[in-house]
């Protein structure tokens, strides 16, 4: 038995989210069905995280078993893409120790949620539109904040099955570029919904409805419903994960 991580990257617009269920098509659920078509028995893939529905990634880590060691794996790689349907690209597969595990071994995830300010008929399927105007450096020292606290409750989706609402969080910030600002978010780990609902809290701040210092106090309540809305999916990537050396073949 061998284990392996696939690092590849999807559009998930039309997708219900990684997770396989029963009501909808998902990311998980084609990656698998391509990998035993190819490898000729049924694989099973752990994902690094669960994105939600219309989320995107540049770059998603799942990890699988197969009884028989890939030869070549580059070649491997360029038959699966054959197979996988045109919005999901596999980049890589790497043999990993057998007790690697692409969630729990991630040392860090990074998330981009971009915005617009114009419309767009080439971006918006990417990106959420606002209207007027946002106060982007206001939008920023209340992010600067957010390296301040550990508890994130008030961001994340009620009745989740986690042990702790903890996280640290390694970045956060605001770029702007011409007609588009994107936030870039980077934690040990993120809760269900945690970056649309900081982003829709800082949209809130940025229009003027809530100061810095109730943005810190929204989170100090440790109550989601005291913070602002989750934001659209479809503006959300999935941008990079990070694991430690150590945990790959030499």
């Amino acid at each position: 038995m061998q284990r392996y991580f696939l690092y590849f990257a999807y559009d998930g617009f039309r997708y219900h989210g990684w997770q396989i269920q029963p009501n909808g098509i998902t990311v998980q659920e084609c990656v698998e069905e391509s990998l035993s078509l190819i490898l000729r028995e049924k694989i099973s893939v752990v994902g690094a995280g669960r994105t939600d529905a219309g989320v995107h990634a540049r770059v998603m880590v799942a990890h699988f078993d197969v009884d028989t060691v890939i030869t070549n794996l580059d070649s491997f790689c360029d038959k699966l893409n054959r197979v996988l349907p045109s919005d999901i690209a596999a980049y890589k597969i790497v043999p990993v120790k057998n007790d690697a595990h692409s969630r729990f071994d991630a040392m860090s995830r990074t998330y981009h949620y971009y915005v617009i300010g114009n419309k767009s008929p080439f971006e918006e399927r990417y990106a959420w539109r606002y209207h007027g105007s946002l106060d982007f450096e206001k939008m920023n020292r209340a992010a600067s904040h957010l390296f301040d606290y550990m508890d994130f409750t008030s961001f994340s989706k009620l009745h989740t099955d986690v042990k702790t609402n903890n996280c640290r969080i390694m970045q956060a910030r605001w770029e702007i570029m011409d007609n588009k600002a994107v936030f870039i978010i980077q934690a040990d780990r993120f809760l269900r919904n945690m970056v649309r609902a900081i982003v829709g809290t800082l949209i809130d701040v940025g229009r003027g409805k809530i100061s810095v210092i109730d943005f810190c106090h929204i989170i100090e309540q440790k109550n989601r419903c005291k913070a602002g809305v989750s934001m659209p999916g479809n503006a959300l990537f999935l941008m990079d994960i990070s694991y430690p050396d150590d945990i790959f073949m030499k």
